[in-house]
């Protein structure tokens, strides 16, 4: 017989524990976008980040900020099985192994002028008066120089931020330097360069125009990363459908609308960034390649090719990291061919990951919450059939070891009803749950029969539960395989009217019951406990 291993982990309580940061990132408005792009031009479009191409790897990516990590908690082990630990580490999926994953370390360039090298200082400041000698001199070419002899200097404004007007000029002017590794001149033309394709695309009226597509679902936003920073995933493999193919790439005019819509986006999204002195001022991009045409689609690789182009010369610095998820195996000769091309910087913001690493990945850089359910996370867009969660409702992550049986143990302090959402990613598990009462003669009350949760079964699982007396909650989770698996879950209090008061909130002494597969973990949750805070352990 196996040999089994029971783990249980208790959660401290809240007067026992350190205040734990884990407030997620304000969620904005922001719904920006970026233009599909071809595989072929990853150097170019990574260079000048703008939010169009991307790689998903899941490449050792860079430490979780401290704010994000779990409190410390206590954990006890009854037993190990170090041998199955041993081989789940050795287990990995020969696709997986061929992924290129460790390509370096990046750390996103400030723009607070304070963190400037003397050298990058100086080349602002270069750079601010060679613009403010070609304002005077009307260079941009905005508006005609006054026949009159006025020395009114001319206004340019790009990305909603008047040039030389307050200090978010010195973040767009950084950009441009980057993208020219600080040389003055040649970010100065690119500069101008840009105003002028800027004036005859006409894209203050394009940002106010009412344009129709059907790509709502090829290129969207959705949510922040964990350090801010909107995200935009791009699924190719939309693009299989051949309706949707040919009525967006068939004929020239058609894929010049394309080109407009996707313009058009990209430009509303970055009039929504904060190009404050520390602000976040560039996008989180995620490519999705299940199932995309690759790189047989001719009309799909001209249009990518223009856009590539038209990306590289007008918006610079504006993707912190480029993501590849789903990578198929065509993708890896394309990158074995291109890789030795691309700059250490470029190699430096690319994340690759296969189909199976492709959830762990991500939560690597975004919390699960903010994560669609498509993508192994737990937000959906709102609807009526479930109106409880939203992106501000903090989800927890706790890995399962394999072989191992583990208890969620929920304190009771007050009667209350609560609703939670659980999921094991591609689960294989058994779970089941039980209220204990605290009198000692009372019923344990079955409220999960044991059930085994197959692959395919639905992602995310929601259920409530109201309490009527004091006690616990047990919940079981038996991960019979040799891999370990990723539990992520949420809760709330559900009050009068809906939910509690106190906003989004995990429940103050109020039991949750989640349909959980290989895992048992112990919380402790008091009345005094606060709605931001919860307390949890890996």
């Amino acid at each position: 017989m196996a040999e089994e291993s029971i783990t249980t982990t208790t959660l401290a309580t809240p007067e026992n524990q350190p205040s734990s940061g884990l407030t997620p990132p304000q969620e904005s408005n922001s719904t920006h976008q970026v233009l599909a792009t071809e595989t072929e031009t990853l150097e170019q479009a990574t260079e000048t980040n703008p939010p169009e191409t991307a790689v998903t790897a899941a490449a050792q990516p860079e430490v979780t900020p401290e704010e994000h990590h779990p409190p410390k908690v206590t954990e006890t082990q009854t037993a190990s099985t170090e041998k199955k630990e041993t081989s789940q580490k050795e287990e990995a999926s020969e696709e997986d192994k061929r992924i290129p994953q460790n390509l370096g370390s990046f750390k996103e360039e400030s723009s607070k002028l304070s963190d400037l090298s003397d050298s990058e200082k100086k080349s602002l400041d270069e750079l601010k008066h060679l613009v403010r000698d070609a304002l005077d001199n009307h260079q941009f070419g905005s508006v005609p120089k006054p026949e009159d002899g006025s020395n009114a200097p001319e206004e340019v404004t790009i990305w909603g931020v008047p040039l030389l007007k307050d200090d978010r000029s010195d973040v767009v002017l950084l950009k441009f330097l980057r993208a020219r590794d600080f040389k003055v001149k040649d970010s100065l033309a690119m500069l101008k360069n840009t105003v002028k394709w800027r004036r005859e695309f006409k894209i203050d009226e394009l940002v106010d125009e009412d344009l129709v597509d059907d790509l709502d679902k090829v290129v969207f936003m959705h949510g922040h990363d964990r350090e801010g920073h909107p995200v935009c995933y791009n699924v190719y493999g939309e693009f299989q459908n051949k309706e949707l193919y040919n009525k967006t790439f068939s004929d020239e005019e058609k894929r010049k609308h394309f080109l407009r819509t996707r313009i058009q986006f990209l430009e509303r999204s970055i009039r929504k960034l904060d190009f404050s002195s520390g602000g976040v001022s560039t996008i989180f991009q995620i490519n999705d390649m299940k199932n995309s045409p690759g790189l047989g689609k001719k009309e799909l690789r001209s249009a990518t090719k223009q856009a590539v182009q038209l990306l590289q010369d007008n918006y610079p610095e504006f993707v912190f990291k480029q993501a590849f998820i789903n990578v198929p195996w065509w993708y890896l000769v394309f990158y074995t061919v291109i890789g030795p091309f691309m700059t250490p910087r470029s190699k430096s913001k690319l994340v690759f990951a296969g189909p199976s690493r492709s959830a762990e990945t991500l939560f690597k850089y975004i919390s699960p919450e903010q994560v669609p359910v498509q993508y192994g996370g737990l937000s959906v867009d709102p609807c009526d059939c479930n109106p409880d969660f939203s992106l501000e409702d903090p989800a927890s992550e706790v890995i399962v070891k394999p072989g191992t049986k583990q208890t969620v143990e929920i304190i009771i302090y007050e009667k209350c009803e609560i609703v939670w959402e659980i999921r094991v990613i591609g689960w294989e598990v058994r779970y089941k749950a039980e209220f204990v009462p605290e009198e000692k003669d009372a019923y344990t009350v079955v409220v999960q029969k044991p059930r085994k949760m197959k692959p395919f079964d639905e992602p995310v699982l929601t259920q409530s539960f109201k309490v009527n007396e004091l006690g616990k909650v047990l919940l079981t989770v038996d991960n019979p395989t040799s891999k370990k698996k990723k539990l992520v879950y949420r809760c709330l209090k559900i009050g009068v009217g809906g939910r509690s008061c106190n906003g989004p909130a995990y429940p103050s002494c109020c039991i949750i019951q989640m349909p959980i597969m290989n895992l048992e973990i112990i919380f402790k949750m008091n009345a005094n406990f606060n709605s931001k805070q919860v307390f949890y352990s890996f």
